[in-house]
């Protein structure tokens, strides 16, 4: 399969360095393999995602030369694929209607899976549920960077696929997406690698192409918790000689030991080093807890 990657953002705020690092490593993947690399606006839940925090996202990736191929998909605009891919599950007695409240069953590790005969309260908003305890299990592949990983999808339980309010949840939507795009490697933080056995579950049942994973080591702030905009990390530069600084900061965090003198060169020129020295298996000597 040719080389395709992609960073698929949530529009809900501006990148910070823990969002620029996924960015980054997937870009310098999918470019030292020469391959395609599409960006993909993950939107599909609007209360998160304010007015022009998408537009926001996209002029961050150009100021770090981030240049992706093709349109920007917006997952917002997909409604049709993804009710097309429930449908195929619920016929296959995968996916089924869920009427239990978070609250019913809180003093729970996991969703019982109460409802996977029939709704207990047919008469309330229903979201829909995969099915854990059915299909081939356990879920095993390897991770370029963590090697061998092997879960039991029963221990994770029965994810929420669509939500009661109509919305779309992620895990539905990033592997149709993925198929349709033609994703061959995915490469994200390591915060998403229990989330792999509910995808590749959904790959397996919808007869989708499986792609490559690479998951990264988080980037944590000051605090011990890892960087995002819940927890208020700072936005990337703006101006050209912080964009230049973080820039080779980033390549440094990835463990890409770019050369020193690199730090005062343009934008063009640091990715054009780092696409030719990207080596991911140094993404093992990153260190997750530096700040």
């Amino acid at each position: 399969m040719a080389y395709t990657g992609r960073f698929a953002p949530t529009p809900s705020g501006p990148l910070h360095l823990g969002s620029l690092l996924a960015a980054l490593a997937s870009f310098l993947d999918a470019r030292h393999a020469k391959g395609r690399w599409l960006v993909r606006i993950e939107d599909i839940d609007p209360p998160r995602c304010p007015t022009g925090a998408a537009d926001t996202i996209l002029r961050q990736l150009e100021a770090f030369g981030l240049k992706w191929d093709g349109p920007v998909r917006h997952q917002s605009e997909r409604h049709a694929a993804y009710q097309a891919a429930l449908e195929r599950l619920a016929a296959l007695g995968l996916a089924y209607p869920c009427s239990c409240s978070r609250k019913e069953w809180r003093e729970y590790a996991i969703y019982p899976g109460w409802c996977r005969h029939e709704p207990l309260n047919p008469e309330r908003p229903l979201a829909w549920r995969l099915r854990s305890d059915l299909g081939r299990r356990p879920i095993e592949w390897e991770d370029r960077r963590l090697g061998h990983q092997r879960f039991d999808p029963t221990e994770l339980g029965d994810v929420v696929l669509k939500r009661k309010d109509d919305l779309w949840a992620y895990q539905l939507a990033v592997v149709v997406d993925d198929a349709d795009q033609g994703v061959s490697d995915v490469v994200r933080g390591a915060d998403l690698l229990d989330n792999t056995p509910w995808q590749r579950q959904l790959q397996d049942a919808l007869e989708c192409p499986v792609p490559r994973y690479l998951h990264l080591p988080l980037v944590l702030g000051d605090n011990g918790q890892k960087l995002s905009k819940q927890n208020l990390a700072p936005a990337l530069p703006t101006d050209e000689a912080g964009i230049r600084h973080t820039l080779h900061h980033a390549l440094q965090r990835l463990g890409q030991q770019p050369p020193r003198e690199m730090a005062h060169a343009c934008v063009a020129d640091q990715l054009d080093s780092a696409i030719s020295a990207w080596r991911p298996e140094r993404l093992r000597h990153m260190a997750a807890n530096e700040h």
